[in-house]
């Protein structure tokens, strides 16, 4: 399964002046897979460690944070020599070894030679109290769950690859227009989570895919409990469970007395926090007024909550799949929520942290889905599920402000002015064109 971000991996191997790098994403979501791929096509040799299944690995770093010392110890363990360069370590689930984290600072300093990759699926949240986090002697990259091109690729290689060298208003986008709505909506059913992806290619039963993510949802809350303070558990369970529901409501607000009446804002936040820092959920913020920097004018107070996967959307929100398959109309609020997180999901990738919505001041009204800040441009992103061809809320967003640059994302294929869905992965290239 190719994943875009190996280009990355193949660019920090060739970068002399490297410093060894933590890949960070949600459990499941192919860290392990990527390296393991990437060290078979790039390098002699691979060390893999894995700290939250075989504690006695922490035993390498505990006289000392020598990196000599370290990489020779480890080569009598597996009776073969490490090699700079050509063996490539990897440190997977290194939350769970505070001291194979601190040592990265060391291997910078003392022996950049050897190439070290650490990978964590809860290193925002789970490194252990007394860890020396090695800041700015490591580099960072976050792999997301599969984005909609990825899907693609991973079904039919030469339409991805074909579609990648075109423009969004070539030719060819139309022509396989059918085609590429039906994977959508396979998307909106199956998510991005390698396993449940490669389940579905393989077998195309629902039943499979529902296991699969059913698993994957009790991992993330077992992590709840194994890692969240005791008393957090319940109020992120709550948290979690209560996202497709404030989802469903007209203008998404996140509200904290509707996850349970008794609790209020205070109660949840540091709850909040942690899965906003987990990866599990983006917290997306209400701007006031478009201007730069757009951080400075967004509301920490207001905002809305997606999940990290489309696909578990669905499922925690026990969205039968044939009411997708069915093209029926009868979820009509939630198939708003569904594209707003799938948008969401592609928007994390390409921009990271400026993402943000705007309502208008004085009115519940008009509300432009996502605003993000594009280097210069301040673009406002309206997400509509079906094959709406207009935007009103969008429209007076624009009259307002005068934007140089505008979205209007659907299912609509018709007009220039409109990004298709199935194409939002490529909107940066996209905005090269308006």
């Amino acid at each position: 399964m190719q994943r875009l971000l190996m280009e990355k991996l193949i660019a920090w191997k060739e970068n002399p002046d490297k410093k060894p790098l933590i890949l960070q994403g949600v459990r499941q979501c192919g860290k392990t897979y990527l390296l393991q791929e990437f060290a078979s096509r790039y390098y002699e040799d691979v060390f893999y460690c894995k700290f939250d299944e075989d504690k006695s690995l922490a035993d390498f770093f505990e006289p000392n944070l020598t990196p000599q010392r370290i990489i020779k110890d480890m080569s009598l363990f597996r009776d073969k020599d490490i090699k700079p360069q050509k063996t490539l370590l990897i440190f997977d689930e290194i939350q769970s070894c505070g001291k194979a984290l601190t040592s990265l600072k060391y291997f910078c300093e003392d022996a950049p030679e050897y190439h070290i990759i650490a990978a964590g699926s809860l290193l925002g949240v789970a490194v252990p109290k007394g860890t020396s986090f090695p800041v700015g002697k490591v580099e960072f990259l976050t792999l997301f769950p599969l984005n909609f091109y990825e899907f693609l690729l991973a079904q039919n290689e030469m339409l991805a690859n074909h579609l990648k060298d075109s423009p969004p208003r070539d030719i060819v986008w139309q022509t396989f227009r059918s085609q590429l709505e039906e994977k959508y909506r396979d998307f909106q059913v199956v998510g991005g989570m390698p396993e449940v992806v490669q389940s579905w290619i393989d077998h195309k039963s629902i039943e499979k895919v529902e296991k699969i993510q059913n698993q994957i949802i009790t991992s993330y809350e077992n992590d709840f409990a194994k890692y969240a303070p005791i008393s957090y558990f319940p109020k992120l369970s709550a948290i979690w469970n209560a996202i497709p529901s404030q989802l469903a409501k007209e203008n998404r607000k996140f509200i904290f007395s509707q996850v349970k009446k008794s609790w209020r804002a205070k109660d949840l936040e540091d709850a909040l926090e942690w899965l906003i820092r987990s990866g599990l959920v983006y917290k997306i913020e209400v701007i006031e007024k478009p201007y730069i920097p757009i951080s400075a004018y967004a509301d920490h107070t207001y905002f809305k909550l997606y999940m990290c996967d489309v696909g578990l959307l669905r499922r925690v929100a026990n969205l039968p799949s044939s009411v997708l398959f069915a093209k029926t109309d009868n979820y009509r609020e939630f198939k708003g929520a569904m594209a707003e997180n799938f948008v969401c999901c592609e928007l994390k990738r390409l921009y990271k942290e400026n993402i943000y919505y705007w309502t208008a001041q004085g009115s519940g009204k008009a509300e432009v889905d996502f605003i993000i800040q594009d280097d210069a441009y301040i673009i406002p992103i309206e997400v509509k599920a079906g094959t709406a061809s207009h935007a009103r809320s969008l429209l007076q967003y624009c009259q307002k402000y005068n934007p140089e640059k505008s979205v209007l994302t659907s299912l609509d294929h018709d007009k220039e002015s409109i990004l298709p869905l199935y194409a939002f992965w490529n909107l940066k290239e996209w905005l090269k064109n308006k």
